[in-house]
């Protein structure tokens, strides 16, 4: 059974002096505040709108909020309950969803394993890699591979 989810954004407003207090979704208490947060068609304070998780505010951590299985939450906490984890191309360990990865082609890595895998050389931004037969290398040991095999690069 798939389960629905929504991404919602969050505004926040100016509280307009002459205007009626709206009423707050989160404690039902009129709204006095100089701003508010419209969500999910509905007016909150500012610390009213919490991931049901963790209690961020939510308009502090951006501006989207997810909602399922009828919780509000953080998108940090929404991948953590909800999202697709995978396994590292490199070591085979689970990568929990909500991680940061580096990708090449199908391939998912985690950050520290990101790597030449014959020299284990971290690359940095900018660095050249080089997929063969799925692995990662740098690029030294994707030109001597290539060198043993007999198909030197041109060097221009």
């Amino acid at each position: 059974i798939l389960s629905s989810y929504c991404i919602s954004g969050i505004q926040m407003l100016s509280v307009q002096p002459d205007t009626k207090p709206k009423g707050c979704a989160g404690c039902n208490r009129k709204i006095k505040d100089r701003y508010l947060l419209k969500a999910l068609d509905k007016y909150w304070h500012e610390d009213c709108l919490k991931c049901a998780c963790c209690d961020c505010r939510l308009g502090e951590v951006g501006s989207t909020l997810y909602t399922k299985a009828n919780l509000i939450l953080c998108r940090r906490d929404y991948l953590r309950l909800f999202g697709v984890t995978g396994n590292c191309a490199a070591c085979s360990k689970l990568i929990p969803a909500f991680e940061m990865v580096m990708r090449a082609k199908d391939n998912v890595y985690h950050l520290d394993c990101f790597a030449c895998q014959l020299c284990n050389q971290r690359f940095c931004v900018g660095d050249k890699f080089f997929l063969k037969n799925n692995m990662i290398l740098c690029q030294t040991d994707y030109e001597e591979g290539l060198m043993k095999e007999g198909y030197a690069p041109q060097v221009r």
